[in-house]
């Protein structure tokens, strides 16, 4: 009985150890709406495969924002969640909503 509690015990650590760490990540861009001309600056949290480069972020950001009849102009940074909070008051209205 004791040897099962081990292999199941040891299993279980296997898994957790080659299971990737989710740890979340987000940008910082600009975009604007035509007719009549709107700016805003928002924060976004970017899946997993958009995290890597801005170029990717870009990709993310602008079909999400096209959605919403705005088109992104600048991916300014990316980031984790320990910057998160210090733009939230930048972002206003834009923080997350997208």
């Amino acid at each position: 009985m004791k040897t099962k509690t081990l292999l199941s015990a040891a299993a279980i650590l296997a898994a957790i150890a080659i299971t990737p760490a989710h740890a979340a990540c987000f940008a910082d861009y600009k975009a604007k709406k035509d007719g009549p001309l709107q700016l805003h600056y928002g924060v976004m949290e970017l899946p997993d495969n958009a995290c890597g480069s801005r170029n990717a972020a870009a990709s993310a950001i602008a079909g999400r924002l096209a959605a919403q009849g705005w088109t992104l102009l600048n991916v300014l940074s990316i980031f984790d969640g320990s910057q998160l909070q210090g733009k939230k008051a930048s972002a206003g209205q834009y923080f997350l909503r997208f």
